[in-house]
């Protein structure tokens, strides 16, 4: 898994994104939060997924705050999915080609720095 994959789970991705942002190896993490570099590992890839009290502990100790809040329901996507549905597979195709190329444009920037 690279540094620009997508994270499996949202508990993957946001110790992904702590961890760069604090310059850290997951064995600086593992070390600042008194878990194991596997621990770490298996948070990162999925194939654990940490309780919401560990996940902040882990933020925190990355130098970050998780914080959440309520937000009323936004049905953008599902509105946007049914809307997506009516309309011709061909023009669907040609849609998702066009969203699926510039966002790795955009990975590319974000590789490059740009």
């Amino acid at each position: 898994m690279g540094k620009y994959d997508p994270a499996p789970t949202v508990a993957a991705g946001l110790l992904r994104i702590a961890r760069d942002r604090a310059s850290m190896t997951q064995a600086d993490l593992a070390a600042a939060a008194e878990v194991t570099q596997q621990a770490i590992s298996a948070y990162e890839t999925g194939r654990r997924d940490p309780t919401l009290p560990t996940l902040m502990r882990l933020l925190r100790a990355a130098g970050f705050d998780l914080r959440l809040r309520l937000e009323p329901v936004d049905d953008h996507d599902e509105a946007l999915a049914a809307y997506l549905d009516t309309l011709p597979a061909s023009l669907r195709v040609e849609l998702e080609t066009a969203r699926s190329d510039r966002a790795a444009q955009a990975r590319l920037r974000r590789v490059k720095g740009r």
